[in-house]
Parts: C-alpha cells; structure tokens; sequence
C-alpha cells in the first residue's frame, strides 16, 4: 500500500484559513528550541504572578493543542471531528496533584467522564495516568520493593480501591478505558495494578488498556511475558503502543543515578523496537487488542500493510489509530478518510491548570527530530494550495 499522508486537502479539511494561519505561527515558533524556553519561562511567570494571560493563551495555544476547559466545552470539537470520521479521547491533562482530596476528586471526574463516553458514539475511550490516582513516590517505593511504614500501606491500598473503582466503573458501562504510561521508575507499579485489573475485568473482552512506551528497550519482553500470563490465566490484553515522552528525563536519571538507561540507544533502535512490537501485536489479534498513538508514518504504514495482507477489515474494532489533537493531522484525517478507526486525545481542563502539560509538549516537539518540520511542509502546502 502507497503512503496517501500527502493530501492537505483532507487533512486540514476542518480548518478555517485563520485557523490554518495559527497553527503554522505556532509550529514555527517551536521549530526555535529558545523561543520555546523563553516563552515557557514567560508563561510560568505569568500564571504564579496571576497575570491576566488567559485570554491570549487560550486563543493561541490552548484552543490549538485543547478541546475546552470542561467537557461540555470539548463537545462542538468532539461533533466537528466526528463529522470527518474522527472519534475523540477526552483527557483530563491536570497534572502534578499531590494531596488525597486531589486524588478522589480526579477519581469522581472520571467516573463522569466514563458516564459522560457512554453516552457519545464519538467518544470510544476514556483515560487517566496512574499518577493522578496517587502519589508518585508511593508508586516508585512499592515498585523498588522498599518496606512500607503502615500509613503508606493502608494509602497504597486508596490507590489500588481507585484503579478498582474506575475500571469497575468502565466494565459495568462497556466503555474501554486506557491508563497512560509515566517514568520508567514509578511503572512497575503501576504496571502490577493495570494487569491486575485486566486479569479483572478483560475476560470476555479489553476493557483495561495499558501503555507502552515503546522508546524503553525492555518492553517487547514485557509484552510477550504479559501475554503468556494472559494466555495462562484467559484474560484479554487491551494495550496502547507509544514511543515515549520522558526521553531527556529518563537518560538524565539513569546517568545521574549511575544505571543503564532504559531508553533505546537509537532512533533506528526505537523505531525498530516499535515496529517488532507492532509485529508481535498484529500475529496475535485473537488475545491482544492495539491502540496505536503514533505520529510515524512509516509504523502507521506498517500496521496497514499487515492489515491488508492479513485481510483485516479497516474497521475491525481490535485496531485503532490515535493522535495528539493539534498534530499529525494528516495521519488522522486521511485514517478516517479511508474508513480505519481514528481518535484524537483532546486534553481538556482549565486553562492555567492545562498549561504544565501544553509546556511539556510544546518541549518535545522540538526534541523529536523531524516532526515540527514535517508539520510545517504539510501547513505550507495547504496555504499555497489554497492561495491557488
């Protein structure tokens, strides 16, 4: 099958040409690493000197990598991507709670939220990151296998009643729910719960996704050890493949700690060890469901070949493809274009709370070689196109 990624026409379908003009300003300014840091730097001052910044953050940034400041608000994004074919994730991108209270409420906006998914045909999938449901430390401690003082073990406990909680919540309703991955540190634990909670509720069918974070060199052998358990113990395996989004603080870590980083040491290294991964999810679609969160082409490519070759329907509910919204959307809307099952992850959340998040990938875009460049070629494309 030929790459068909090109046409702009699709893929900025839903873009008025202001819209267009924004988001090629706004690729352009993070293709400059120091306009990046400067303007990350700027806008952490603002928001903790309660600056009046709101108002042109949302109609630049925010309104371009964000679906609203609450799920209602997401809803004339959710209808305008659907009418192109493309369903949405609704992601809660609050990040850095640290308190119990905080930690139960994220647990109540997520049953919502799964309550809310159940009643939208264009809503698939709900999400949550383990550490919105718990202390990281906690996870890192009980993941290193260090001795719990009693405190710390009636809270890992809130932890895991939460995990049980949600994923009851999306067994009950039918609703698949994915659990992102964090740093290398804290995911063993968090690992432990995610399959526990398989082997729970993906008896007849995944409802529990995990991630992997395919840049880790271990994690093909996670998979395969994964599957022979679930084999063993007849639980299906819902899992989301990424490359990963610690890069510079996992290598940073292992050299400061003085271990071998977990990270591949190549790009070729990643790309080859997402590609087998996709290989070894693709032979074994009878007990493993896949969620592709890539903006790579060439594994994109690879997936619908192996589709193709093996005679897998383009809708077969078993594969999907998802983006970032705000990126990558000539993967996105071509996908849909031609009848594969797409989803954009649509962070939500108030503005200033959703800014820690918009700064992290605002930062890895310039770190992935390739992909602000990439996205620039199409946007300049479809300006001139349009000019014509």
């Amino acid at each position: 099958m030929k790459n068909f990624f090109d046409n702009t026409e699709i893929a900025f379908q839903l873009k008025s040409d202001s819209e267009l003009e924004r988001a090629y300003f706004l690729f352009k300014m993070i293709a400059h690493q120091p306009l990046v840091r400067i303007g990350t730097v700027v806008t952490n001052f603002a928001i903790k000197a309660h600056l009046p910044v709101d108002g042109l953050i949302r109609a630049t940034v925010f309104d371009h990598f964000c679906g609203g400041v609450s799920e209602l608000d997401c809803m004339k994004t959710v209808d305008a991507l659907y009418t192109a074919g493309v369903c949405s994730v609704l992601d809660y991108s609050v990040e850095g709670k640290e308190t119990e209270e905080q930690f139960d409420a994220v647990v109540a906006r997520t049953l919502k939220l799964i309550d809310f998914v159940n009643e939208k045909e264009a809503i698939p999938y709900a999400v949550f990151k383990p550490t919105a449901m718990g202390r990281f430390d906690l996870y890192v401690k009980v993941g290193t296998g260090e001795k719990l003082t009693s405190e710390e073990k009636e809270e890992w406990e809130r932890i895991v009643f939460r995990f049980d909680t949600v994923c009851k919540k999306a067994y009950e309703l039918n609703v698949a729910l994915l659990i992102d991955a964090e740093e290398s540190w804290m995911q063993i634990a968090a690992d432990d719960i995610v399959e526990e909670m398989m082997r729970k509720y993906n008896k007849e069918k995944p409802v529990v996704y995990n991630t992997l974070q395919l840049y880790r060199w271990d994690r093909l052998d996670y998979l395969k050890e994964l599957h022979k358990r679930a084999k063993e113990e007849g639980f299906i395996i819902g899992m989301k493949f990424v490359r990963g989004a610690y890069m510079e603080k996992e290598n940073d870590r292992a050299e400061e700690m003085g271990y071998a980083t977990p990270i591949c040491a190549s790009k070729k290294e990643t790309d080859d060890n997402f590609n087998n991964a996709v290989h070894y999810i693709m032979e074994h679609l009878d007990t493993m469901h896949l969620f592709l969160g890539t903006h790579n082409e060439d594994s994109t490519m690879l997936v619908l070949n192996i589709m193709e070759e093996k005679g897998i329907a383009k809708n077969d509910s078993r594969v999907w493809f998802g983006q970032l919204y705000g990126m990558s959307d000539h993967i996105s809307y071509n996908l849909a274009h031609k009848a594969y099952n797409v989803a954009k992850y649509l962070p939500f959340g108030p503005v200033r709370d959703v800014m820690p998040y918009l700064i992290r990938r605002a930062e890895e875009n310039t770190s992935v070689a390739g992909q602000t460049t990439r996205e620039l070629s199409l946007l300049s494309a479809e300006r001139k196109r349009r000019k014509l």
